[in-house]
């Protein structure tokens, strides 16, 4: 019965990090992902325009 007690943990966490990446790809997206996109493409443009152009 050794074994048994070595083979819980791992399968414990395994079912676990297993559920959580399930979460995280299920959570992409969704009506938060256009104003996430949105302030990412709002800090882009920011830091590619340059603020003092002495062109």
């Amino acid at each position: 019965m050794d074994y048994v007690s070595a083979l819980v943990p791992p399968v414990v966490m395994a079912v676990f990090f297993i559920g959580v990446v399930r979460v995280i790809v299920k959570t992409q997206g969704g009506a938060a992902k256009t104003k996430e996109d949105a302030a990412v493409d709002a800090a882009l443009t920011r830091t590619e325009t340059p603020a003092n152009s002495d062109a």
